[in-house]
């Protein structure tokens, strides 16, 4: 880890965006294609990283993720991480690291004068259960209702909108811990495939049309952020279109625990 964390927490606002269910050979493919140019435009040489999720399905990736365990770089490691609670005998933790004493990283932000706030977008966000309520509890602001969910086309506008919302009521002295969970990758997705319908389901094509509509709105949600500003753009997971007979996630496949990664910093 070439990053100096002590360097970023304090002085920059931090945002976490989740582009939930996203695979990272279509990720790939399609920067390497030219057909995301707001996430090529800004990740480090225009490709995504790739790297190995902690957990094969959103709950259990978040809960890792909020704890400070990122995505791991898929080379052999160890890989020293950016955010890590203390913990004795931590191997991944380096002297750029940035360490917390509290049990997440929302509240170990909290604590140092964070504004900690989440615009949730699929059901482990939704505050309908005590499920539902357990990530979005971690921050001291939290958003959900059915327009920031899967059944949403339009999904990921409304949740920029929110967020617009929620900057522009936050003191200019107050730093911003803002995740962003997107929803609009995960199924149902064939809506955002032209030509397609609810009998032909979800697809990689499908998949794919739907990381280039979150792409395209991307841009308004970088132009609403407050410089200087730390960005980490990940895929909690990937998900199965039908590889080796498996759909779907919370399985143990190539296609699900190998995920894109992406950071920089808005300035």
């Amino acid at each position: 880890m070439s990053r100096d964390m002590h360097g970023v927490v304090g002085s920059h606002d931090l945002l976490l965006i989740t582009l939930d269910t996203l695979r990272y050979d279509v990720a790939a493919e399609l920067a390497a294609a030219g057909q995301t140019p707001t996430l090529r435009g800004l990740l480090p040489g225009g490709r995504w990283e790739r790297r190995h999720t902690p957990g094969s399905f959103t709950y259990a990736a978040h809960t890792a993720l909020l704890a400070g365990f990122l995505p791991t770089p898929a080379s052999p490691g160890p890989h020293p991480r950016l955010f890590a609670a203390q913990f004795p005998g931590s191997a991944s933790t380096a002297p750029g690291t940035w360490t917390f004493d509290a049990p997440d990283l929302p509240s170990g932000l909290s604590a140092v004068g964070y504004h900690t706030v989440c615009v949730g977008g699929v059901g482990f966000f939704n505050k309908l259960s005590p499920l539902g309520s357990a990530l979005p509890g971690l921050f001291a602001e939290s958003h959900w209702e059915p327009r920031f969910g899967v059944t949403d086309p339009d999904s990921l506008a409304h949740q920029i909108d929110r967020v617009g919302e929620v900057i522009a009521r936050l003191p200019a002295e107050r730093r911003l811990f803002l995740l962003l969970n997107v929803a609009a990758l995960h199924q149902p997705n064939w809506f955002y495939l032209a030509g397609a319908s609810r009998d032909h389901g979800d697809t990689r094509e499908s998949h794919a049309a739907a990381l280039r509509h979150v792409d395209g709105h991307l841009g308004r949600l970088f132009a609403l952020m407050r410089r200087p500003c730390f960005v980490i753009v990940c895929s909690d997971h990937g998900t199965a279109y039908g590889e080796d007979g498996h759909t779907g996630h919370r399985l143990g496949h190539e296609v699900v625990w190998t995920v894109p990664y992406g950071e920089f910093v808005l300035s």
